[in-house]
């Protein structure tokens, strides 16, 4: 069903009261909150990865409380089965013949808690239902509804027991960000507000599946210019080109990046990308999708995620900015 149209204003609305009520629960993290949206409306996913208990798991949640719409969590542990998240066919001894049940994947936000601490061939598991929006169980594809968001967390991989997300699911993801320790004002706000009471008990849903859907529908409406798209593609070759990078940007992640500029440009008012919309995310959209060289890192002295935090920098500074993108 194709969503009714709505205005600018009402668009502008619908999202300040979702950042509204997700921000009662994360306190001092708007960018965190804004990537969360951002994903929602340009129909990607969000990889959220920091140490344990600054809450990750607390922003997926506000954002499903925060949406009236089906929400699963899937707690991933190193025992949970392909099957757990996709679904199974179960014999029916009566009926004389297998019925599917739906797994964990069934559901419109989906927030995958802890994913790498389950083994690549369960975390492979989302891998159809992230690109194509269905599951395909014993040779029968089912759609998934819509829309559809999961929310992953994970640990650093430094941390004992979790794996690393293979290549193909990272690139899944359209962004991924850090939450961060809070600033010592939101710290003690947090002491004072969360001691004897949940925040997640405050929120109420300000929008509904439709709802989400008519916003989706506006934002795929942003314009985007021809000097845009080849500047974003410039961006996405440069990271292919660049010698401290052994793993560049894919077109999914070059498409993401765009996706993710129209849903930016309509939260800032406008109707057409800029192209300080795609330098913004271009870190948050590519990072977790490129690997550095080996050597690279420890000759200059830093870390592999440091390597291509610097090498995006640099090619952000050094691609030519398109002066008319209207």
């Amino acid at each position: 069903m194709t969503p009714a149209p709505i205005t600018s204003d009402e668009f502008a609305r619908a999202t300040d009261a979702v950042v509204a009520s997700v921000s009662r629960v994360i306190d001092g993290k708007p960018a965190a909150v804004r990537a969360a949206l951002v994903c929602l409306l340009a129909e990607g996913h969000l990889l959220i990865e920091d140490v344990p208990g600054v809450g990750k798991t607390m922003l997926a949640r506000a954002l499903a409380a925060s949406v009236d719409a089906s929400v699963r969590r899937i707690q991933f542990t190193p025992d949970l089965l392909p099957g757990d998240v996709t679904g199974v066919s179960v014999y029916n001894p009566v009926e004389r013949e297998f019925e599917f049940k739906p797994g964990a994947i069934f559901a419109q936000i989906v927030i995958a808690d802890e994913i790498n601490r389950s083994s690549p061939k369960t975390q492979s598991a989302l891998l159809e239902a992230m690109e194509e929006r269905q599951v395909t169980v014993d040779g029968q594809s089912r759609l998934l509804e819509h829309p559809f968001l999961v929310v992953a967390t994970q640990n650093p991989l430094e941390m004992e027991g979790t794996y690393a997300l293979p290549e193909a699911q990272r690139d899944r993801f359209m962004m991924r960000v850090s939450m961060g320790y809070p600033d010592a004002a939101s710290e003690a706000l947090m002491l004072r507000q969360r001691d004897t009471v949940n925040p997640l008990d405050s929120v109420s849903p300000v929008l509904d599946a439709a709802g989400v859907r008519a916003l989706i529908a506006w934002a795929r409406q942003v314009h985007v210019s021809p000097a845009v798209e080849e500047y974003t593609v410039a961006l996405s070759r440069a990271t292919r080109e660049h010698p401290d990078l052994r793993l560049g940007a894919s077109p999914r992640a070059t498409l993401q990046l765009i996706r993710a500029a129209k849903v930016w440009a309509a939260l800032d008012g406008r109707e057409f990308v800029i192209p300080d919309d795609v330098a913004t995310l271009v870190e948050p959209v590519f990072a977790h999708r490129l690997i550095a060289v080996r050597g690279a890192a420890t000759a200059r002295g830093r870390g592999g995620a440091d390597t291509v935090s610097t090498s995006l920098r640099a090619i952000v500074g050094s691609v030519r900015v398109p002066l008319a993108t209207r």
